[in-house]
């Protein structure tokens, strides 16, 4: 085996066949039914969405513009059209304990039912209990009452003051009550100055007859309050008898109605009973005098009689699926909200606010993770409500507020939502290890993939997929060969012939950018050439800090040789990434080796400029010289490796077979053709492994090839494993069609060497030598002379600290 072959431009793209896709221009195309490429993901989300079991929420995870959200909706929407119509959710009054509204569960349609028959229950209440006292027969009713109770009291004073007279005194009134005056004995009334005249005797009589009375007008006044309660006691009997009367019926119609929800049968009788308590209030509506804003007295209110329909579901169709794109806490488990009337702020249960989790009962919650992590309290508040199958609405920071403020607790509402977080597979990692709620939790995690299959169904696929889209954003429509050079970016994207990238972000955008500079052109389709300048001017605007390090390099500023030969020296691929660009560019890396033990030093890693990936490739490289030259004898070697003129730091094993050909080459002697870039890691047996950005690089280092010239001698190698990633521009694939680039696939260290070189690598001989002059015997040879030259230099320092020794020993007998 040879170890390496030249690859011939078929090899070096995957061209589609516009013929095979059977249509004109997208027109002809149906537009797309099915989700592409995705079918690990859909039949996961659909185990969740099935399964009901306590834990099974929904974590969808994959790359940006894999259409998580899309497809998640479109899933969950066409699941909950099947589904069952979830209850209404209503908050009423608590007349018992009015800081804990009451959360009222209704078959759909039938909580705006109740809310209608209680705003009716009012309306009929305003009429209705005014009317009926302002009867005949309750002011006839009333005035009997009055009436009696005037006669009572009457009575008592009358039989109080005829004694009064008899003991000469008189029962009179004055600002501070009923007071007993003395009479004179020629009639009226004795004045303070006249009491005081009267002699001692007299006085004294008067007094002991006056404490006497005081104490019979005591024990009336006594008796008058008691008969004033028994007054008030039947005037509120009167009232509730015509309040019943009024307003009794039409509370009992409703309790009848809804008689088969215990929690309402018990809400109507507290209803009338607080009716009843209240009846003031509806006789006394609407007649305030005029009076300035602060100066009035509150009107009475009657919402406490009404329903907070918190949940509505009488129009919904199936479950209900609910998108919070703002996952705020108030967003998710709503909010108490306040009324200010004259600076002052107040609330009540017709204040609270839905959330997401209370419109989603039933149904499905889809939250963007990162939204709800961005926001306080939201996840541990998710992560409650699931443990507790409840959401409460409540304040989220009043375990943090110095002074609490009075609010209401309203009773939290059953929950039963199935909750779908849609996010990256870093922050669904990140929570699986750092959160042990979150298994308990989030049990069933979708994969989705950013690169699928490229089969026939899925070339189809995508072509309904643009056809889709002309549609849907008013597009020109693509002709077959448009669509086939969609079809063959989107193989480029993902950097194989046999996938297409799932990103159809992506996809989407090359559509759109197309159909403009089709527009651009006078254009009424859109043809391959087309989709080429979209692609070739979305590379341009991206491209800037590529050209200006080819123009550094053209320039003579950072050192690549493209011609000639030298010996440890090799031109490496590396690929820089900027934002969503990234393109490949050629390094020189250089190797000395020298007479030492320290080993190999990565001049990258003293300097800590690599990383860890990077560091174990360059290790590497000692492994495979221990197994391929250290059998026979010890590897001794100082040798240094070095990317030169490297600013930034560099990390992957990608260049660790350039840095051995680099090595190899240092150590024979034998020159290193300049015009030939590599890439291609390699293990501790000398295999040449697969590398990432295959395109990039090879395309990076033709296009400085071009800028320096082009000789017909320039090319790279890569990876055998690598040959089925070339998706390369129509460019490259022209000039190595007309030999003027090459391309070599290379399976182990031995063909790459031979590339380079010219020569054989040569291999290991029965008796464990290597062919005279291929490059393995000069390697050989030299390590051979490197362990000779470290033992004499050794002996020779033996020698050197013997012969010290020895003079000390002399000095001392001396």
């Amino acid at each position: 085996m040879t170890g390496f072959r030249k690859l011939g431009h078929e090899e070096l793209a995957w061209r589609l066949d516009e013929a095979s896709l059977g249509f004109g221009t997208t027109e002809e195309v149906k537009e797309l039914q099915e989700i592409v490429g995705q079918e690990r993901a859909l039949r996961a989300l659909d185990f969740g969405l099935g399964i009901k079991n306590f834990g099974y929420n929904i974590y969808v995870m994959g790359q940006p513009g894999t259409g998580k959200m899309s497809t998640v909706k479109k899933v969950v929407n066409g699941k909950a059209r099947s589904g069952a119509v979830p209850s209404d959710w209503l908050y009423l009054m608590n007349f018992k304990n009015p800081d804990r509204p009451l959360i009222v569960e209704l078959p759909h349609g039938q909580g705006k039912e109740l809310r209608d028959d209680l705003d009716a229950l009012v309306e009929h209440l305003k009429k209705a209990i005014p009317k009926a006292f302002e009867g005949e027969e309750f002011e006839k009713r009333r005035q009997e009452i009055y009436g009696e109770h005037n006669a009572e009291t009457t009575q008592l004073f009358d039989t109080l003051n005829k004694e009064a007279h008899e003991k000469g005194f008189s029962l009179e009134r004055s600002p501070r009550g009923l007071v007993l005056v003395p009479l004179k004995d020629e009639g009226g009334l004795m004045t303070q100055e006249e009491f005081e005249q009267q002699d001692a005797e007299k006085k004294a009589r008067i007094e002991e007859v006056g404490g006497g009375l005081q104490s019979k007008l005591s024990e009336i006044m006594r008796n008058v309050r008691e008969l004033e309660k028994g007054f008030q006691e039947r005037l509120k009997e009167l009232s509730r008898e015509f309040g019943v009367s009024a307003a009794g019926h039409f509370i009992d119609e409703l309790q009848e109605k809804y008689a088969v929800h215990e929690k309402l049968r018990e809400y109507f009788d507290d209803v009338k009973e607080d009716v009843l308590e209240h009846l003031d209030d509806f006789q006394n509506q609407g007649q305030q005098a005029p009076q300035m804003p602060f100066m009035q007295r509150q009107e009475p209110t009657f919402e406490r009689y009404t329903a907070n329909l918190l949940v509505d579901n009488g129009a919904t169709e199936g479950a209900p699926v609910v998108y919070e794109p703002n996952a705020t806490y108030p967003n998710l488990f709503g909010r108490i909200e306040q009324k200010v009337q004259y600076g002052m702020a107040t609330t009540d249960f017709t204040q609270i606010k839905p959330g997401a989790l209370h419109r989603a009962n039933g149904g499905y919650l889809v939250v963007n993770v990162l939204d709800l992590l961005r926001n306080p309290f939201a996840y541990e508040g998710i992560k409650r409500a699931i443990n507790n199958k409840k959401v409460a609405v409540e304040d989220a920071l009043e375990q943090y507020r110095m002074v609490p403020i009075h609010t209401l607790k309203p009773q939290p509402m059953p929950m039963d939502v199935k909750i779908v977080l849609v996010g990256t597979p870093y922050i669904y990692y990140l929570l699986f290890h750092m959160d042990d709620e979150y298994r308990k939790l989030f049990k069933v995690h979708v994969d989705f993939d950013s690169r699928m299959d490229r089969t026939e169904a899925a070339v189809k696929e995508y072509a309904s997929f643009i056809a889709s889209h002309c549609r849907e954003e008013g597009l020109l429509p693509f002709t077959a060969s448009g669509v086939a050079r969609v079809i063959e970016y989107s193989a480029r994207q993902v950097s194989d012939k046999e996938k297409l990238t799932s990103r159809f972000i992506d996809v989407a955008d090359i559509v759109r950018e197309s159909s403009y500079w089709a527009e651009q052109a006078g254009a009424e389709t859109v043809g391959r050439e087309h989709v080429g300048k979209a692609v070739e001017e979305k590379v341009y605007r991206s491209s800037m800090y590529e050209e200006k390090i080819r123009r550094a390099i053209s320039e003579g500023t950072i050192k690549v040789d493209i011609t000639g030969a030298v010996a440890g020296q090799v031109n490496g691929l590396s690929v820089l990434g900027i934002g969503d660009y990234a393109f490949g560019r050629p390094s020189r890396i250089t190797a000395r080796t020298f007479m030492g033990r320290a080993g190999m030093v990565n001049i990258e890693r003293e300097v800590k400029m690599s990383g860890p990936i990077h560091d174990k490739g360059v290790m590497i490289l000692t492994g495979f010289l221990g197994d391929r030259f250290a059998q026979d004898k010890p590897l001794s070697l100082s040798a240094s490796i070095a990317f030169e003129q490297s600013y930034e730091g560099i990390e992957g094993d990608s260049a660790s077979s350039t840095e051995l050909y680099a090595l190899l080459s240092s150590l024979s002697g034998v020159p290193i053709n300049q015009a030939i870039a590599v890439t291609g890691s390699v293990n501790q047996r000398g295999e040449v492994q697969a590398i990432g950005g295959v395109n990039e690089k090879v395309e990076g280092y033709y296009e400085v090839c071009k800028a320096l010239g082009l000789t017909g001698e320039q090319g790279v190698m890569i990876p055998e494993s690598n040959v089925r990633h070339l998706m390369l521009k129509d460019e490259v694939v022209d000039a190595v069609k007309d030999g003027r680039f090459h391309l070599w696939a290379i399976n182990s260290i031995d063909g790459g060497i031979e590339v380079l070189t010219g020569r054989p690598a040569g291999e290991r001989q029965e008796d464990g030598s290597f062919p005279d002059g291929t490059v393995n015997y000069l390697v050989d040879e030299r390590l051979k002379a490197i362990g000779k030259g470290l033992k004499e230099s050794g002996k020779k320092d033996e020698e050197k600290e013997a012969g010290k020794d020895a003079g000390k020993e002399e000095g001392k007998k001396a």
